[in-house]
């Protein structure tokens, strides 16, 4: 369902489900499984999340919806697997890693769910991407509403999310839904450049600047305060003070 393999400082986990990555509850398990994997790996600054189908992913399993939407007890289980889906996405977007989404094909309703938990995103030009739930008449519960609201603004979420709106790559860029647009072609070859820049940088500082962003949504926190508390730490790491020193002593 998600394979995982590890190349230095990036970890490369490639959504394999056929034929579009539909999203159940064994799938739900195996990211939780690679997340922990993740984390354990010191060496891993970066999460690059990709696909090898044709759909980055479709979203929820229409084999399962089938299964819960025909009785109240099925519905119950519908929305415990919802609150599985928005724990583990929660997981994903506070994981101490730098997380990228290579969206190369469709990535609708829980699959740009996923996408909108990771940190940065890069998306082919001829991709698909939004929460059409309003459709079906349901909503984006992985926690859709609230990851677009705050990453695009209100006004976009409204038009999205009440429209049931589908953009393509370079909409999604310029609506601030994904970071960058490229060829399909080009893609892979784009996205894994930018995690093996990243991947250069020290893990330590990274984190903390995820640490620093992630205060700054937070209104019950003082992200000054974070930023001076982070500063702190860094300076008195070996690593840091190594950098610092060849940087105070290159020829100017």
């Amino acid at each position: 369902m998600i394979s995982l393999a590890i190349e230095g400082a990036v970890a490369i986990a490639t959504l394999c489900r056929p034929p579009v990555n539909a999203i159940n509850e064994e799938w739900v398990a195996r990211l939780g499984a690679v997340l922990d994997e993740v984390e354990a790996a010191r060496q891993v600054c970066v999460l690059w999340i990709r696909s090898n189908q044709r759909a980055f992913s479709a979203g929820a399993d229409l084999a399962l919806m089938r299964s819960r939407f025909g009785s109240d007890e099925g519905r119950r289980k519908m929305v415990d697997f919802t609150r599985e889906l928005q724990a583990v996405y929660a997981r994903l977007e506070g994981l101490g890693k730098v997380s990228i989404a290579e969206i190369g094909g469709a990535a609708m309703g829980g699959g740009f769910e996923l996408a909108l938990a990771c940190d940065l995103r890069a998306v082919a030009d001829t991709a698909k991407v939004g929460l059409p739930e309003a459709r079906l008449g349901l909503l984006p519960g992985a926690g859709g509403t609230q990851r677009l609201t705050r990453l695009c603004g209100d006004s976009t979420a409204r038009r999205l999310i009440l429209g049931a709106e589908v953009v393509d790559g370079a909409q999604a860029v310029a609506l601030g839904l994904a970071h960058w647009v490229a060829p399909a072609a080009d893609l892979e070859a784009y996205t894994g450049s930018v995690a093996a820049r990243i991947g250069e940088l020290p893990a330590a500082a990274l984190a903390a600047c995820k640490r620093c962003i992630d205060a700054a949504l937070d209104e019950s926190r003082n992200g000054y305060e974070v930023e001076l508390a982070e500063t702190g730490l860094l300076l008195a790491s070996g690593e840091t003070q190594q950098r610092v020193k060849r940087f105070l002593e290159k020829p100017k």
